[in-house]
């Protein structure tokens, strides 16, 4: 291997302050080293947010950071330890494909993790290779940035880099390694791992770590690990409303995929909305439903208890005691989910007051969409619009009842109905990352190694509320099929 490459040269600035917590907690190693590292995509929106140098990044020595066969000066690369309940079964883990290289400060002072995500095996590998495929990486790079765009709180992908080497899944598939950028990757399932092992100065010294990159507000509260709960779960009571709000379905909810920062994290098996149904699943693994689209608030909440239960040492000596301050923290998680739902619907319906009555109004047209197998997105987007009649909907008595009373709801409040549409406009993505549209770009990708379908879909996914003439085609449905859409989580 060359010499390091120097911070100068691409703009790294990068620190280590996990580095600093107990060494249970993570394992140092360096990414292993690829036989070709190609450079497939760059972010360079978020390189410049980062203060990196995108062209630097382009060179020889910039992909040769990103595939982890160089290790830019400052870093520390570990990987970090964790725990996690997989479809409530509880079991140790950790990053088994993962190198943390180290913390970026941005020019305006923000930390963000940069990990290289298919580097190679670790001590928590258990029996995997390490690596990733070239699909499941592009996948989460399309979709993380789509969320993005849509505003809901997430990890980022800054690259994609083949390996030239293959990986073995179901078949032989192109190698790749993904750069993540998160807030963090601090989980519900670190904090199992730490109470799990049993050790309270280690469980407060992740708590305190916490609380300082997170949420350091909170840092000097009367009961500042009580506060580190209540913290978290104001975020999740809004990050999940958001998923709903979209129609976003991340099919692997385990306590290990729930991050402390309120980001949305691990995009596996994730998958949008088409029709309307609660019950949906995208994940092929999901046999009994467990994280099915109306599942999340609920599964939400259990993670949550999950993590309270890792906390309880810390939030009183007496542990009755701290069994009850947690539980009254977790009382009303799924009602906040709830009202931030509200506060989302009454937005997407462009309302701007609340009245008692709303929930009912909100759950009719639910109800009839349901019913009807109407599409989520597409019913709003031309709600939005003002074309009832591009829905299924459109002629069925009960809609026109029910377009009757929301035409009087709007009539009841102050705000014009101009202000009303650009209520709508800013609340209903006028599309969102179709399955069959993400499946077409990968196969073009993996497949024949053509990257031009999905810039295009990155482009027109960059910002879902523009309403522009070329989104018109990606908001046009799949053929109907015989077989429900399913996902694999890809690793």
């Amino acid at each position: 291997m060359t010499e390091k490459i120097e911070i100068r040269d691409a703009g790294w600035n990068l620190d280590n302050s996990y580095a600093s917590l107990p060494e249970s907690f993570f394992s140092k190693l360096k990414p292993t080293p690829v036989r070709l590292p190609k450079l497939i995509i760059l972010n360079e929106h978020l390189a410049a947010a980062l203060g990196l140098n995108h062209s630097a990044l382009r060179s020889n020595d910039g992909v040769a950071v990103l595939a982890g066969n160089e290790v830019p000066e400052g870093a520390v690369p570990l990987a970090q330890a964790y725990a996690g309940h997989q479809f409530g079964h509880f079991t140790m883990l950790g990053d088994g494909r993962a190198v943390l290289i180290g913390e970026q400060i941005t020019p305006p002072g923000v930390r963000v993790d940069i990990q290289l995500k298919g580097s190679g095996r670790t001590p928590y590998s258990r029996r995997g290779d390490g690596r990733a495929a070239l699909g499941p990486m592009l996948r989460e790079y399309i979709i993380s940035e789509a969320m993005h765009a849509l505003g809901i709180p997430t990890t980022r992908s800054l690259a994609v880099v083949t390996t030239g080497e293959s990986v073995i899944r179901e078949t032989e598939q192109p190698g790749a390694i993904l750069t993540r950028v998160a807030a963090s990757h601090l989980r519900v399932g670190t904090f199992q791992y730490a109470a799990a092992r049993g050790n309270t100065q280690d469980l407060q010294a992740l708590a305190d770590y916490t609380l300082h990159r997170h949420y350091p507000e909170a840092e000097g509260g009367v009961n500042r690990y009580l506060s580190l709960l209540q913290e978290v779960i104001n975020r999740q009571a809004e990050l999940i409303a958001r998923w709903q709000l979209v129609g976003f379905v991340h099919g692997v909810m385990n306590t290990d995929n729930m991050a402390l920062s309120g980001e949305t994290i691990d995009y596996g098996p994730c998958a949008f909305l088409d029709t309307y149904n609660p019950e949906t699943v995208f994940s092929s693994i999901d046999l009994q439903g467990r994280y099915a689209y109306g599942n999340q608030p609920r599964i939400a909440a259990w993670n949550l208890a999950r993590f309270a239960e890792a906390l309880l040492p810390l939030l009183h000596d007496n542990e009755p005691q701290a069994v009850k301050l947690a539980e009254d923290a977790l009382s009303d998680f799924t009602e906040r989910v709830h009202r931030n739902w509200l506060t989302g619907m009454r937005a997407k319906l462009g309302i701007f007051n609340e009245e008692q009555q709303d929930e009912s109004l909100f759950d009719g047209l639910l109800g009839m969409m349901q019913k009807n197998r109407a599409d989520y997105t597409n019913t709003f987007r031309a709600l939005t619009l003002g074309r009832p009649e591009d829905t299924v909907l459109f002629g069925n008595e009960d809609f026109a009842k029910w377009n009757e009373l929301w035409e009087a709801r709007l009539s009841r409040q102050e705000e014009s109905q101009a202000s009303s549409r650009l209520l709508m406009r800013s609340s209903n993505p006028a599309l969102i990352p179709r399955n069959h549209r993400v499946e077409e770009a990968l196969e073009a990708a993996v497949e024949r190694e053509d990257y031009s379908v999905m810039e295009r879909l990155l482009s027109v996914l960059s910002n879902p509320y523009a309403y522009t003439p070329e989104q018109e085609e990606y908001s046009i449905l799949p053929e109907s099929c015989s077989s429900p859409y399913r996902t694999f989580c890809g690793t």
